[in-house]
């Protein structure tokens, strides 16, 4: 896993090179600000290729923030960090390497049958049980979940990563009441901190696209409060002098989509709050939790001259559309590093450039939004 000697190793080869917040506490050193994710791309050996030099040449250029999850691009995304990972000239304890699981995967290409392959390759083996699923595809059951980490370490050639999140958990909120969805939460907790002990995993997280940002009566929405009550309780159910390795939460958030901050939809992790509800990112800087957001530049929709408002686009830094959208992401108050995904080098590069400049300070992220 990352190493904290490594990962400010990372840091200080670059210098002067980056503003002064591009690298943020993470796990135990930093991480870059901007990192790089792999779910956009047809599973074909061509984008295999691009994705995997993107990588590499980020790793190389100052992002040491590599995410994924098992069912990107149906398995092959995990296969590629992995070979980027071997083939970069620095060591893997310097990067931070993150997927996820609950989403059942393909293997290497999208079957004509879905259905079939689930029955054949899950249920029939019994990977997962029938009634353990929501919309046929996701599962997040200690027995499927050791059985994707697992696969998961082999498809990235890895003896460990350094946060393996719960891919969307409110899917199951499709097949089982929300009381049901925490407590498999917490089961789902109990067996990551299983892996946690034996040293597969280093810290563990919940990715949602809904869960966090909807509004509180929302079908979707799930607690973080409840979500960091049941991570301690697996804490303690590991052990009386283990605290629990809930260290992330990763959701989308950029200009146009920034509910995470200006929704107040959870309660407060400090009891007797009294302002009431607090955003997710208050929510998870107060509870010490690292942020991540996916879909920081909106999948390339905010790389367009004029897609960010005028009056948002000119308090931000940047020479491009795409380096002031991520500015965008990597300025809100909370967020640790914001994932943006690329197979271009030309893309890889101007991403990184956008470290070159200072995000927005906290009082300045607000007053866009007054």
């Amino acid at each position: 896993m990352a190493t904290r000697e490594a990962l400010w190793g990372y840091r200080n080869r670059f210098g002067d090179a980056f503003g002064r917040t591009y690298f943020r506490r993470f796990g135990p050193g930093v991480v870059s600000s901007v990192g790089i994710g792999t779910y956009l791309g047809d599973p074909t050996p061509a984008v295999d290729e691009a994705s995997r030099e993107s990588i590499e040449l980020a790793l190389r250029s100052g992002v040491n923030h590599v995410d994924t999850a098992a069912n990107y691009r149906c398995g092959r995304a995990e296969r590629v960090v992995g070979e980027a990972l071997r083939d970069a000239p620095l060591d893997r304890e310097s990067v931070v390497v993150a997927t996820k699981s609950g989403f059942l995967p393909f293997d290497g290409e999208r079957p004509s049958d879905p259905s079939a392959y689930v029955r054949e390759r899950f249920v029939e083996p019994g990977i997962v049980d029938p009634d353990d699923l929501a919309n046929g595809a996701h599962a997040m059951t200690p027995d499927y979940l050791d059985w994707s980490l697992d696969r998961s370490l082999d498809r990235l050639g890895l003896d460990a990563v350094d946060c393996f999140y719960l891919h969307n958990p409110e899917t199951q909120l499709a097949a089982r009441s929300r009381e049901d969805v925490y407590d498999g939460l917490e089961a789902a907790f109990e067996a990551l901190e299983r892996r946690r002990t034996a040293g597969d995993v280093g810290t563990y997280g919940v990715a949602a696209w809904n869960a966090f940002r909807v509004p509180e009566g929302d079908d979707a929405h799930l607690s973080l409060a409840e979500v960091l009550s049941r991570a301690e309780a697996a804490g303690e159910a590991a052990g009386p002098d283990d605290d629990h390795g809930l260290a992330a939460v990763q959701l989308p958030f950029n200009v146009a989509m920034a509910d995470a901050f200006t929704r107040r939809n959870h309660r407060a992790p400090s009891e007797g709050d009294a302002d009431g509800p607090v955003s997710a990112l208050s929510f998870a800087h107060e509870a010490g939790l690292s942020v991540v957001t996916s879909a920081s530049i909106g999948q390339g929709d905010l790389a367009v001259e004029g897609a960010v408002p005028p009056d948002v686009d000119a308090t931000l830094a940047g020479e491009t559309p795409a380096q002031r959208a991520l500015n965008f992401a990597r300025s809100a108050p909370g967020v640790t590093s914001s994932l943006v995904g690329t197979t271009d080098p030309d893309h890889v590069r101007e991403n990184v450039a956008a470290g070159t400049f200072d995000p927005l300070g906290a009082s300045a992220f607000d007053a866009v939004f007054e």
